[in-house]
């Protein structure tokens, strides 16, 4: 057979290029070509990671809880929200009203964030640390609450029973103990110094997998707005969290805790990348009070205020710069530390103790803190003159009860029969006066007053700003001040002098709001 050149040529070309491909014709490296400097530098990091972890692990434990199985619900079966956003008859025996708060506890109001609660069945899991050398454990409220039995399991295998030394479940934290008191208690770090970009890292038991450690850095610092505490400043981190994680620490590269991990954001029941810690300044302050107080139980300090974020409109309207940032009083409890030291309905707080306040979680969580007794300075304005108050904050409790007492003398206000209703200027919506009958056939709390919405234009302002009808309008700003709403003739006056009307409004027992609603241009 003769021969083909050109096929001959190409086989050996072919063959090359396979022998070429499997490497036989060329030697693999034998590591990567990373410059020396930049080899040092991922080693020494790599070892201070490890370093970290070797400290910590000894202090963080695994908690296994036990429940009665009623205790912990079967969210699968209960009723969501439908398409028009309104929950089901809260007395319908299949949406128990208790369970309400506990829905909130593992989606949060808008399905969104999760604690790292343990699951449904009978038995879960949580985590923790050794808070001192007296056999205390700091975890989070939600895993040890209503719990029967309480297993603690050591970084090396020993387990302990525990019993809870109190719970808060304002702040989410709770303290346990053990009688095993020869692990280490882990070193609290300074919260209020923690940097957005700062390596951090996690460490838990995730779906049961204890001891596991994650790493990530600060994404922010002061979330006070997740909405799933009623006092939270959370540390968010981008550190992989995950059920199970709830109450284990976040540390730092000094292998301090700066946070009790507790929450996150998640399409599902794993991490997307974004986990919420409470700052340790706050769990140790809680954790402290739950240790020593005598009856376990977390004091916080009150001053008899209710109050409202500051708009750029209400600020003009009372006098004072729109760029103000502050927050609003609108509504004195009588009695309290607030009215002794003479604040006002309409005062804007712009500072508390020489810090300057910028929004009201802040402040809340500030107030909050004090300790019961001591006297600190508040600045605000009135009138468009800054001013300073010296308030005393009093026991949480007895403002609270001044409150109830101060709601129960209204109660018993003459009937008015039903009256009809006005349209208020340009504004878009019609208004009558609210009587006892009324408040009543709407649930509203007793000696409930001011004006009921009872018609919003479609198209308008009004509806703009999301105001229904059944709302209830309380107070008005008027010559820059802060006043009760008390007739509808006020009202019409009031918008059709002005181009501009804020007043205060609020749906059912929810918290009110503050509103700016504009004249329609003709």
């Amino acid at each position: 057979m003769k021969k083909n050149p050109v096929a001959w040529a190409a086989l050996v070309v072919s063959s090359a290029a396979l022998v070429s491909s499997s490497g036989a014709l060329r030697q693999m490296p034998a590591a990567p070509n990373v410059p020396a400097e930049g080899q040092k530098t991922a080693t020494a990091l790599s070892q201070a990671y490890a370093a970290v972890a070797d400290f910590v692990r000894p202090s963080v434990v695994q908690i296994t809880v036990t429940k009665k199985a009623g205790k912990i619900p079967n969210l699968r079966n209960f009723p969501f929200p439908g398409p028009n956003g309104r929950r089901p008859n809260p007395n319908s025996p299949n949406n128990p009203k208790d369970l309400e708060e506990l829905l909130k506890r593992f989606f949060g109001p808008d399905g969104l964030v999760e604690p790292q609660q343990f699951g449904r069945e009978a038995h879960g899991t949580g985590s923790g640390f050794v808070y001192d050398n007296s056999g205390h454990i700091v975890t989070n409220n939600h895993v040890v609450s209503d719990a029967e039995k309480i297993t603690v399991t050591f970084h090396d295998g020993v387990e302990a029973p525990a019993t809870v030394v109190g719970t808060d479940d304002k702040s989410d934290v709770a303290v346990i103990k053990v009688d095993a008191t020869n692990y280490p208690a882990l070193p609290k770090g300074d919260s209020t110094k923690v940097k957005v970009g700062e390596l951090v890292m996690a460490i838990g038991s995730p779906f049961e997998l204890s001891q596991s450690v994650t790493t990530g850095i600060i994404s922010a610092t002061e979330r006070n707005d997740v909405k799933i505490n009623a006092y939270e400043s959370f540390l968010q981190t981008d550190a992989s969290i995950n059920p199970g994680n709830s109450g284990g620490p976040l540390v730092n590269m000094s292998g301090e805790v700066i946070g009790v991990n507790s929450a996150i954001v998640t399409g599902g029941r794993g991490n997307d990348g974004i986990g919420f810690a409470i700052p340790m300044d706050m769990a140790s302050s809680v954790a402290d009070q739950l240790i020593k107080q005598q009856d376990h139980k977390v004091h916080r300090g009150a001053i008899g205020i209710v109050l409202a974020p500051l708009t750029p409109s209400l600020a003009r309207q009372l006098g004072i710069d729109a760029g103000t940032k502050g927050i609003l009083v609108s509504e004195i409890i009588a009695g309290s530390p607030a009215e002794k030291a003479g604040l006002k309905q309409g005062d804007v707080i712009v500072g508390l103790a020489g810090e300057k306040i910028v929004s009201l979680p802040t402040f809340r969580l500030k107030v909050a803190g004090s300790p019961v007794g001591k006297s600190f300075d508040l600045e605000y304005y009135r009138d468009g003159k800054r001013q300073t108050a010296t308030l005393t904050p009093a026991p949480f409790e007895s403002v609270a009860f001044e409150r109830e007492k101060e709601q129960g003398q209204k109660d018993g206000s003459p009937s008015a029969g039903q009256p009809k209703s006005s349209a208020i200027g340009d504004l878009g919506l019609e208004v009558q006066p609210l009587t006892p009958d009324l408040a009543k056939s709407l649930d509203l709390p007793a000696g409930s007053t001011g004006l009921l919405v009872s018609e919003v234009k479609e198209g308008s302002a009004a509806e703009a700003e999301g105001i229904k009808e059944g709302d209830l309008i309380t107070k008005v700003v008027k010559d820059r001040k802060i006043q009760p709403l008390g007739s509808v003739k006020e009202f019409q006056e009031l918008a059709s002098k002005a181009d501009e009307v804020s007043f205060y409004v609020q749906t059912g027992k929810d918290p009110g709001r503050f509103v700016t609603l504009a004249k329609a241009k003709k």
